[in-house]
């Protein structure tokens, strides 16, 4: 079966199975995003959650984050780890938001990584879901491990990957897939043990045991 028509299946059983995949992560505002996804790294959507209720009502605006004072603002993001870079990396990257685009979170891959600790992966999360842009297609750990056992593809270098998904994924899909490979993922085909035997996908997946 061609790869884009096989691929075109599993996301259409994959929107069936998880009609409510959609970003984890909490925000009402695009900078909340951009303090969240830099919050989540090597950390889970769950920990950062758990946090960023009482952060965002302490600095409301990108300016109250560039101005925070970064022990006060570490100590309530401890939790998550390595809250010391990712600390920095959200003072830095909220003034540049504050001073060089006047309060707002630029909706362009280009400009969007180039402030610290935004990556491609991190880009593509923001543009997607705070401004519905598919730029591309975000690569998690969840997405790397489904797209090699699916068959979309033989690498492991989340760029690659993610040109090899944009050939086979309708672009008005781009958004929405990572979400659904996350929750099959976190459901279904985990890391150690897929659970190949109550997986929609069995029929279409090169990787199944059953």
């Amino acid at each position: 079966m061609d790869n884009k028509v096989r691929a075109k299946k599993i996301v259409g059983l994959l929107k069936k199975e998880y009609p409510d995949a959609r970003c984890s992560l909490i925000f009402s505002k695009p900078h909340e995003l951009v303090v969240a996804t830099i919050l989540s790294a090597q950390s889970t959507d769950e920990g950062v959650n758990r946090i960023t209720p009482a952060l965002f009502k302490k600095y409301k605006a990108p300016k109250a984050f560039a101005k925070a004072n970064p022990e006060e603002l570490m100590e309530y993001i401890k939790p998550v780890g390595l809250f010391r870079n990712k600390g920095k990396a959200i003072i830095g990257s909220m003034a540049v938001v504050a001073n060089d685009y006047k309060g707002k979170v630029p909706e362009d891959m280009e400009n969007l990584i180039k402030l610290p600790g935004v990556g491609r992966k991190t880009a593509n999360v923001i543009l997607g879901n705070a401004f519905s842009i598919p730029s591309g297609i975000a690569v998690d750990t969840h997405v790397i491990r489904l797209s090699q056992r699916l068959g979309f593809s033989r690498f492991k270098e989340p760029l690659k990957i993610e040109k090899d998904l944009m050939k086979i994924i309708p672009k008005n899909d781009w958004i929405l897939i990572p979400h659904l490979l996350i929750w099959h993922g976190r459901k279904v085909c985990i890391a150690r043990k897929p659970k190949c035997g109550q997986c929609v996908l069995s029929r279409l997946c090169p990787s199944s045991l059953v």
